[in-house]
């Protein structure tokens, strides 16, 4: 008898139980990160019988009264055009895409960052359309010597330059159009901004999640 590799109904029970203990634990807040596509994840489901395309979606669905999306991108992606490869579409294009896919599915989204941000032409176009369809962008800029000058980094001129990005809501899912938009980044410079708990602490109530 088949058997299939993953118990995709399982899924949806424990990860969805799962993330509102972590959201108790921390205080009511939760920074989960989504690696890999949250819709139409057609690579999951090949390398995991049983496992559906949007079945992460299907999870969160369960969280939305409690969830709001945040959207990370690139700056220098928008202006070199970058393409997701597989549809074929731009990094920007992808990004409204996400936004629309997420509220026609119910979910709160309001914010937008632009990582690495430099005075792009094509990012601050992208900015400007964002805002004429009511989305918050903020910007996080490039850091000169990062990793390795670590009292910059931790500065006013390195992550204390960077606009602090304000959530509402318990669960904050941060997402992106692909690899290298910076999504844990932006969450280092809100932790020296604004966090007050230990550090060690904080590190927990950020979370990776690649299924």
């Amino acid at each position: 008898m088949e058997r299939l590799g993953f118990d995709n109904k399982k899924y949806l029970e424990m990860q969805s139980k799962k993330i509102k203990e972590r959201i108790a634990m921390f205080g009511d807040k939760l920074y989960l990160e989504f690696g890999g596509k949250l819709f139409d994840d057609y690579h999951a489901s090949r390398v995991l019988p049983g496992f559906e395309p949007d079945s992460k979606i299907k999870m969160l669905s369960q969280l939305k009264d409690q969830a709001e999306f945040l959207i990370v991108i690139n700056a220098n992606d928008i202006e070199k055009n970058k393409t997701r490869a597989d549809l074929g579409i731009t990094y920007d294009i992808e990004v409204i895409r996400l936004i629309d896919n997420c509220r026609n599915s119910g979910f709160y989204v309001e914010s937008v960052v632009l990582t690495r941000f430099a005075e792009q032409p094509s990012a601050i176009a992208f900015q400007k359309r964002l805002e004429n369809q009511g989305i918050k962008v903020y910007r996080h800029y490039p850091i000169d010597g990062y990793p390795s000058e670590v009292e910059k980094i931790v500065s006013e001129s390195g992550f204390g330059k960077n606009e602090y990005i304000e959530t509402k809501r318990p669960l904050v899912i941060v997402t992106a159009p692909g690899p290298g938009s910076g999504k844990m980044a932006w969450r280092r410079t809100d932790i020296l901004q604004y966090e007050t708990s230990e550090f060690t602490n904080l590190i927990i109530k950020y979370i990776r999640c690649g299924i």
